[in-house]
């Protein structure tokens, strides 16, 4: 058992092919001491109040990362396996590892390749642990999500006064000025982003009444064709675009962060990661150490 004990399981998707970075983004060596993506997430996610994590790899990558995990993490997390057959997008990796979702709890998914911070994390879980826990999704300030060159896809959150997420826009080839301004250049408007705007880097929460949900998304994209890719954040963005808010099961809460994230995604991205989270070390704002949270 982790030292969390009864924490939220939290799913931890790393059954990407990675064809932008070229190699095993969850093994990216980006710590102080060269400790993989992976490492840094686990630790974070233990030390937040998380008491069980679900690794989904894939066929090709999966042994890599098993290895890893059975050399480099102690004995004493609380962590398993699911693998994820076929490259089908996110929501099938999820459903992926519905053995190990529980029935009658929420529960949280996060990418491998991307490091939220533990204040990040143990928002979700204070979220999670609510008396009526709603589906969150933590949001980060557009400045304050990623540190590369190169341009990255985000999805801008749209929240209305209450805190329920309404929306999210997908804005692809963002990338950062050197005058410091957030540019997307798709081609929509507007082309300059806020950039205290939120933004979804698929750390979500959800309660067990999604699980039915992606089920039925699965369902009808296999219908279209077999090869259709499903993500999750277009099934929760086409849900919270038709449900309203008198649906708790439903209803995505925006649990805004003013924390970092961090992530691999690039080739070139490794270098400056491994330098911001060096900078945070250095800063006292993380922990040298890894599983601090040991029993």
């Amino acid at each position: 058992m982790s030292p969390s004990g009864d924490g939220p399981v939290l799913v931890v998707l790393a059954a990407g092919r990675a064809r932008r970075y070229g190699g095993v983004k969850p093994l990216a060596p980006v710590g102080v001491a060269g400790e993989a993506v992976i490492d840094l997430l686990a630790s974070d996610a233990l030390d937040a109040g998380f008491g069980t994590l679900v690794l989904v790899v894939g066929p090709s990558t999966g042994p890599a990362i098993r290895y890893h995990v059975a050399r480099a993490w102690p004995d004493w997390v609380d962590v398993h396996f699911a693998t994820q057959e076929r490259p089908l997008g996110t929501a099938h990796a999820l459903l992926s590892a519905s053995d190990h979702l529980p029935d009658d709890a929420p529960y949280a998914v996060a990418n491998a390749d991307d490091l939220y911070g533990r204040a990040a994390l143990a928002q979700l879980v204070g979220h999670l642990r609510g008396p009526n826990p709603t589906c969150a999704l933590v949001g980060f300030r557009l400045r304050n999500a990623g540190v590369g060159p190169a341009p990255v896809t985000r999805g801008l959150c749209q929240v209305d006064p209450s805190g329920r997420l309404t929306a999210i826009e997908e804005r692809r080839q963002v990338v950062m000025t050197v005058d410091g301004r957030f540019v997307a250049e798709d081609g929509r408007q507007p082309a300059v982003l806020d950039p205290d705007d939120l933004v979804s880097m698929n750390l979500w929460g959800f309660t067990p009444a999604m699980t039915g949900v992606f089920e039925k998304a699965m369902a009808r994209a296999a219908g279209a064709s077999e090869e259709a890719e499903v993500l999750l954040p277009e099934v929760v963005g086409h849900l919270v675009a038709e449900v309203g808010p008198t649906d708790p099961a439903t209803r995505f809460t925006v649990l805004a962060t003013e924390g970092r994230c961090v992530g691999v995604t690039h080739p070139d991205d490794l270098v400056p990661v491994q330098a911001d989270l060096a900078q945070q070390v250095g800063q006292g704002q993380r922990a040298a150490a890894l599983w601090t949270a040991a029993p």
